[in-house]
């Protein structure tokens, strides 16, 4: 049977409200703040829009509001786990509040990234998360000349008072060396993501050397190997390491994914890890657990941080107010990739 005009015609906000027995303004604020609704309220105005096709139209409603309820983020890569599980709790923290995320990768391309905030704004972006503090100054003052919020994450600088939750990357790994360290190891090798453009990379390599100075060990002896994220180039730079200083004991990565590729390198070689020399990664994601050995790594808060990421997202687009910067903790994860050279 052929459907009449009626039927085909798009459901409107009064056609959910009608269906849901509430008025329109509940089933605006179920759309927009669905926190602020009671649980049954919300469940029924949600199967109304379920039930009637209904989709709001959000180009008309942010020119009327002068918001998108969107929110941007610009992450270095989707390839690693490390930004997945901290985006995945910033994207539900968000949802909680109505907001949709939209998320873009720079591939550790500074300039791509320009583009690509310039481009979330352009697109409306209530608010923006980036990765980091390393960015060019314009940039910044960009977004400030916009007033659009922005939150630097993964990354915390004692003394930078931009809105920022992360953890002290230099601090960290200074911390994971000195247990290294205090395990015998000397002849120390780094391999590490490029630190030109990466303040989180740079700051781990600089922990080591700070750790190494106060053992009284000159830290320009420290190898570094400097090679994009990823588990054959963690490979290659190990193989790069042991032939360039043959004598090293352990090798200390900037990340589990490199560590995971020296490990596979090790046991190529036939060197025995932790017998022969000792591997240690940075952010604790699960292969750090499943590796042979388990890695000693230094563990990352990474839902923590997403989900309060959000919350100070928030806070920053409800009152405009810069946030302090927030410093959350790591902790060390002794596994057995790491052994006593005494």
């Amino acid at each position: 049977m052929a459907q009449n005009g009626s039927d085909n015609a798009v459901p409107t906000l009064a056609d959910v409200a009608k269906r849901a027995n509430v008025s329109t303004a509940t089933v605006s604020r179920c759309l927009n703040s669905p926190d602020q609704v009671v649980g049954d309220t919300r469940e029924r105005v949600m199967k109304a829009v379920r039930d009637l096709g209904y989709a709001p139209n959000f180009n008309a409603r942010a020119l009327a509001a002068k918001q998108s309820n969107t929110v941007g983020a610009v992450i270095p890569t989707m390839e690693n786990a490390v930004f997945a599980r901290g985006l995945q709790a910033f994207q539900e923290e968000l949802v909680r509040h109505g907001k949709t995320l939209l998320v873009a990768s720079s591939a550790y391309d500074e300039k791509l990234e320009d583009e690509q905030v310039r481009a979330l704004v352009a697109r409306g972006a209530d608010a923006l998360l980036l990765i980091g503090y390393d960015r060019s100054p314009d940039l910044y003052a960009f977004l400030a000349k916009r007033q659009v919020p922005t939150l630097v994450s993964w990354s915390y600088a004692e003394g930078d008072e931009k809105p920022a939750i992360g953890f002290d990357n230099r601090y960290a790994m200074a911390e994971l060396a000195r247990v290294v360290i205090g395990h015998g190891h000397r002849n120390i090798a780094c391999i590490s993501a490029p630190t030109a453009s990466n303040d989180r990379a740079r700051g781990r390599v600089q922990g080591i050397r700070d750790a190494l100075a106060e053992a009284g060990v000159d830290p320009a002896r420290l190898l570094v190997i400097e090679t994009p994220y990823g588990i054959e180039n963690g490979e290659t730079a190990f193989r790069q390491a042991m032939a360039a200083a043959p004598g090293t004991t352990a090798v200390m990565c900037v990340n589990d994914v490199l560590a995971i590729g020296a490990l596979r390198a090790a046991r190529e070689m036939g060197l025995s890890v932790p017998g022969d020399v000792s591997v240690t990664g940075f952010d604790d994601i699960e292969i750090a657990l499943l590796a042979e050995p388990a890695l000693t790594t230094v563990h990352v808060p990474h839902r923590e941080m997403g989900r309060r990421a959000a919350g100070l997202i928030i806070q920053m687009m409800r009152h405009g107010e810069a946030e302090k910067p927030v410093r959350l903790p790591t902790d060390i994860r002794l596994r057995q990739s790491l052994a006593s050279r005494r």
